[in-house]
């Protein structure tokens, strides 16, 4: 028995063994039979034809297996031949199969060895934490369970340890959407206050000076105007039949307002208009500013309603601010034909009112007819003024 190449001794070299040395103990016995069977079943074909893939030289054997591989035949009936190939062999050769076989398993075995001794992550976990940003996808090689624990926490905490640019950064992004959040809020307030103020109606009526003679009697556009050259204003006067606050306010959207049960111009009494100081910029009617620099009128300063085609001017002798509770205003002044202009105060809000009482000085009053009888007496509660702004809007929804 020869062990020159330090292969395994074959069978029948066991057999011989045995037979000079009757005495040999139990345990050489079992080993030797285990190793005398061990070649009584051949590998597996589909293990064959891996091995004949994966190694560069072919022995007898093998080509014998690759020719099986390219017949067609099924992995049965490969099998079956493979089977009946490998019992006709003798000893050696199947000696020689299983050598080949065993030297082919070491070598895949050598090449697939993992590098560390640390547990492969699961592929899944690997996909989730890619998927989700956590770590970056791995273009080669696989990460470990405790690369990607530390990459996550790296990524959510810092490690508990934030550095000085992270709280600031993270001071800036709050600061940041709070003045966002501040700065649209009080534009929707503060626009009444300050913006509205600033802005002259009539840019969007006229681009020229309005110079009228008081004292002309013309015929004049039948359209229901009132006129105010010193504030370079003119605009339409909506006539309704109605005092309620939504009729009042929806008027206000196409001008100012005639109060439903005053007289009428060229009727004596006294003539109620009222117009928006300002509203919120978001509210509907490009005439929400119509009245808003009526504060600069003084005593003495006229202004004309156009109606029915006929013009009446008006000589200002009071000025004055109530509060909206003050519903007087918008009855009887003890004068013979009068109007009175209404607007809120200061402009943008409804803490107070703005009147301007006036006498009639064109034409004579004396053309003037009676006023019909009202339809129904005034009664409301506050004198009409601007629309709801945002501000009480939001306060209105939270309250």
């Amino acid at each position: 028995m020869s062990d020159t190449n330090n292969e395994l001794p074959l069978p029948h070299e066991l057999a011989a063994a045995a037979n000079e040395q009757p005495q040999v103990n139990q345990a050489a016995h079992v080993i030797r039979s285990k190793v005398a069977a061990l070649y009584t079943d051949e590998p597996a074909a589909n293990e064959e034809m891996q091995e004949i893939s994966e190694s560069g030289t072919h022995s007898k054997h093998q080509k014998y297996m690759l020719e099986l591989s390219n017949s067609g035949k099924s992995l049965a009936e490969i099998q079956t031949a493979w089977h009946a190939y490998y019992l006709g062999l003798p000893d050696a050769e199947k000696h020689q199969v299983w050598s080949e076989f065993y030297a082919n398993h070491e070598r895949a075995t050598h090449i697939s060895a993992p590098k560390h001794t640390e547990p492969e992550p699961p592929k899944q976990s690997i996909k989730a934490a890619q998927v989700s940003g956590s770590i970056e996808p791995q273009a080669t090689g696989t990460r470990s369970v405790s690369d990607i624990k530390s990459g996550l926490m790296d990524t959510v905490t810092a490690r508990g340890k934030l550095k000085r640019h992270h709280h600031i950064q993270s001071l800036i992004f709050g600061l940041s959407v709070g003045l966002v959040v501040v700065a649209i809020f009080m534009f929707g307030f503060f626009n009444e206050k300050f913006i509205a103020p600033l802005i002259t109606p009539s840019r969007e009526v006229t681009s020229t000076q309005i110079i009228v003679d008081p004292n002309t009697n013309v015929a004049v556009d039948p359209a229901p105007k009132i006129i105010i050259p010193k504030i370079n204003l003119e605009i339409p006067v909506v006539y309704g039949d109605s005092i309620e606050e939504k009729a009042i306010q929806a008027g206000l959207e196409n001008g100012a307002v005639h109060y439903a049960t005053s007289p009428k111009p060229g009727q004596n009494g006294n003539v109620v208009l009222v117009g928006h100081s300002s509203s919120n910029i978001f509210n509907n009617g490009k005439y929400k500013f119509a009245f808003v620099l009526l504060n600069r009128l003084q005593v003495g300063d006229t202004f004309m309603l156009n109606y029915n085609g006929k013009r009446y001017t008006y000589k200002i002798y009071e000025r004055k601010i109530v509060k909206p509770s003050e519903v007087s205003v918008l009855g009887p002044t003890g004068r013979t034909a009068t109007a009175t202009l209404i607007t809120c105060d200061p402009p943008g809000s409804n803490v107070n009112r703005l009147v301007m009482v006036a006498d009639q000085i064109a034409p004579n009053v004396n053309d003037n007819i009676a006023a019909a009888p009202a339809v129904e007496p005034p009664q409301a509660a506050i004198v009409p003024g601007n629309s709801v702004s945002l501000f009480q809007r939001l306060f209105g929804w939270i309250l």
